[in-house]
């Protein structure tokens, strides 16, 4: 029990009661709501939360060293609406293109976040406030009160939302959840053994330190704005396959669902700690809710932003006041157990390590 108590990290503790705590508002609202449980709301919740995933997962790159993008609902809402212009005036256009389009004009935006943030030395929060307004203008002057409609769309992009990968019953995996959970799988990996990864943390955790130690600090953070972006262009692209009709509100308020998403799936808002399975869970926790409350006429639907901003303070109180010092204690155990030559550590008489 103690070795397993030491090999479990407060990110993957983090990670469970997230998970526990999704089971119990799921078991919770089956008792509230008719026909609840169904396959209906776990295909929406599902396709819904991809979106805010892919989102969430290149808010993540960015605030793990130590800063944030609220620009990520416009990226998502421009793109969207540049890609289905230009679909419509070419439905010839192959979907790899539309695709890596996408992701080039999202990671054009991030890049300028990035070369303000990181060479102009302007907080981040200032930089992503004008630039979601910015691009927000933009968006409506590039528009010109005109809609992207779905009758001018190509039939494939229209098909993509109930494109599937496997079902089970009438549960559907869709394609576009596959694509997030892929982004999560990859960047993951990306942070756990990769050196960009080993440098995200190490700057969020202690700048001048990393400094330091000789890393390129800018240019990891331009990078991280810039595959932030190139996220938010992915998710612009997926925002406009699901919903067709796209209008100068698209992506409108994604950049407190993303902040959201990754701040409660245990992303220290001050740098230096998360995972990106962190943040997905934290995605799906938003979106259950969400989708619950709509059906629930228990509660107005004005208290659904109450509950959101709720939860990110309650997420940020927690890693202060409890996660904090769970890794404190982590870290602490793990020195000791290295200096003593603890049993999970040190080879057992048999010659094999202890599990």
């Amino acid at each position: 029990m103690k070795s397993l108590r030491s090999r479990i990290r407060p990110e993957q503790l983090r990670e469970l009661v997230l998970f526990l705590l999704i089971i119990l508002l799921l078991l919770f609202f089956s008792t509230q709501i008719d026909r609840y449980l169904n396959a209906r709301f776990f295909n929406r919740v599902t396709t819904s939360a991809a979106i805010i995933i892919v989102v969430a997962a290149g808010q993540t790159l960015v605030i793990l060293t130590r800063n944030i993008d609220l620009s990520v609902g416009s990226i998502v809402g421009f793109t969207a609406y540049f890609v289905g212009q230009q679909l419509a005036l070419h439905n010839g256009m192959a979907p790899w293109a539309a695709v890596l389009m996408a992701i080039g004009v999202g990671a054009l935006m991030g890049g300028l976040n990035g070369l303000l943030v990181a060479y102009g030395g302007v907080p981040s929060i200032i930089v992503t406030l004008g630039t979601m307004a910015i691009y927000r203008t933009l968006l409506v002057e590039y528009s010109n009160a005109q809609t992207v409609l779905t009758s001018t769309l190509p039939e494939w992009l229209l098909n993509l939302p109930r494109a599937e990968i496997f079902s089970v019953g009438k549960m559907d995996f869709r394609l576009l959840v596959g694509a997030a959970l892929l982004v999560i799988v990859i960047f993951q990996l990306l942070l756990m053994y990769s050196a960009y990864g080993r440098r995200l943390y190490a700057i969020g955790s202690n700048p001048d330190a990393a400094k330091i130690a000789g890393f390129a600090s800018r240019r990891i953070v331009f990078t991280a704005f810039i595959l932030g972006g190139a996220l938010s262009g992915l998710a612009g692209f997926m925002f406009l396959a699901r919903f067709g009709n796209i209008t100068v509100v698209a992506g409108l308020g994604i950049e407190l669902q993303s902040v959201a998403a990754a701040v409660v799936g245990g992303v220290n808002i001050f740098g230096g700690s998360g995972t990106m399975i962190g943040a997905m869970l934290g995605a799906f926790l938003i979106n259950v809710l969400e989708q619950s409350l709509i059906r629930w006429f228990a509660i107005s639907e004005f208290w659904r932003d109450f509950l959101l901003g709720f939860l990110i303070l309650l997420a940020v109180a927690s890693d202060q006041l409890i996660m904090n010092r769970l890794r404190s204690t982590w870290a602490h155990r793990s020195v000791e157990q290295t200096n003593n030559g603890d049993d999970h550590l040190a080879p057992s008489k048999g010659g094999d390590h202890v599990a």
